[in-house]
């Protein structure tokens, strides 16, 4: 079986670099989608995904060097699921709520947009070399 997850959002934070034990290094981030819509009564409403992303090996520190807050990626990778229940993670929060998480594994990290997105600071806009997937490419933003 497979599966292949793709995400077009905006950076919620900075990437968060670390090593494993055995060196190879691990770039954390969180991706945020929205979708906007009018509702019956006329309203505009909005709704926010965050995901949390983990890329692994070169494009790691890649990716910790030239993303910042704010900026658009693509993500293209694998959906972590919960091992017990096949869901999204669940954990508890401080408050003492359940909450879910949304961990993708990325394969492939393209950085979107302008040099001057995110906060302002101008960014290299290099990414990994490999061609969108057609139905990317068509999309209307």
């Amino acid at each position: 079986m497979y599966q292949k997850l793709i995400i077009v959002g905006n950076l919620g934070g900075g990437p968060e670099l670390r090593y494993t034990p055995s060196g190879q290094a691990v770039t954390n981030f969180s991706v945020a989608t929205s979708e906007t819509w009018t509702d019956a009564t006329g309203q505009r409403q909005e709704r926010t995904v965050w995901w949390r992303i983990s890329v692994f090996g070169k494009q790691a520190e890649i990716c910790n060097t030239y993303l910042q807050k704010g900026r658009r990626v693509l993500v293209e990778g694998r959906l972590n699921s919960d091992p017990e229940t096949g869901a999204p993670r669940l954990w508890k929060g401080q408050d003492g709520t359940i909450r879910s998480s949304f961990d993708v594994t990325a394969v492939n990290v393209r950085f979107m947009g302008g040099r001057n997105d995110g906060n302002g600071s101008p960014a290299r806009t290099d990414s990994p070399k490999e061609e969108l997937p057609a139905e990317v490419e068509e999309m209307p933003f």
